[in-house]
Order: C-alpha cells, then structure tokens, then sequence
C-alpha cells in the first residue's frame, strides 16, 4: 500500500496545470490519510463526510486568504502605509483564528468517531502529506533542498 501511495505522489508531481489539479491532489490525500489512519470501513463511512466538510471550508479560509493578503502583498509592500499594513495584519489574524476555530470545531466531531490518538496522527499525517508534496515538487522543478541534492 505505501508503494501505491508513493507512485500516486510521484504521479502528482509530474501533473501540468489543469482543471482537475485540485482534485486529482484531493484523491492522493485521501489515499494518504486512508492508510495512515488505518480506518476501518465503520469508522470511513463516518470520517469521510465530516472530514471532507471541513476540508471545503479550509479551503474557503485559503482562497479568501489568497484573495485578501496575498494579492495585497503582491502589489508591493513598498506602496503600503501604516493604516494599511495593520488592517492586513488584523485581516491575518482573523482568517488564522478562524482556521483555528474550524479546526477545533472538525476534532469536535471527529472524536465521536475516530480515537483521540487517530485525531494526533490525522494531523501528523496532514503535515507529512503537504511536506511531501512540496518536496516532490520543489524535486520535479530541480530545486535544491536545504540538503542539496538527493
């Protein structure tokens, strides 16, 4: 299984910019998380839709993060007053509080279904994935790592 999930990684890193980007991401996470959670099929059925649900809204909180900041900070820090540096500063803030307000939320109802100590390791796994994705990127654009070459 691992196998699989590594071939689907590579297979991730050598997709061009297309429509279906997101989502063909979307399904090599969900194999990912899927074998390091180790879900049976009651606990999937359930941890599926939760899961997905929050996800949606993690992305809303990206690309309104996308939209408001970094657009802003792509037009040059340079050009930005005082007043509009702390009102993205304030505007920061709050899409990180409520990131972290949804996350407590997803955990919340996650724990009527997963252990707690697959909630640690969905995080965990979370992480790794979004680590290895960039390296596989940063790897298919031949960028050097902090180690240099692999």
């Amino acid at each position: 299984m691992k196998n699989i999930v590594i071939l689907f990684l590579l297979l991730a890193t050598g997709m061009n910019a297309q429509d279906g980007k997101h989502e063909k991401i979307k399904a090599l996470k969900t194999a990912y998380i899927t074998e390091k959670l180790a879900l049976t099929s009651t606990e999937a059925e359930k941890f599926w839709p939760i899961y997905n649900k929050f996800e949606e809204k993690f992305h809303d909180i990206r690309k309104k993060e996308k939209y408001e900041i970094y657009q802003k900070l792509r037009d040059g820090l340079d050009k930005m007053n005082d007043a509009e540096a702390n009102t993205l500063i304030d505007a920061s803030l709050s899409l990180e509080s409520d990131e972290l307000a949804l996350r407590k939320q997803m955990i919340t109802e996650l724990r009527d279904v997963i252990s707690p100590k697959k909630i640690i390791i969905l995080k965990k796994a979370e992480d790794d994935f979004k680590k290895e994705l960039l390296d596989r990127y940063r790897n298919s654009k031949g960028e050097k790592g902090p180690k240099g070459p692999k």
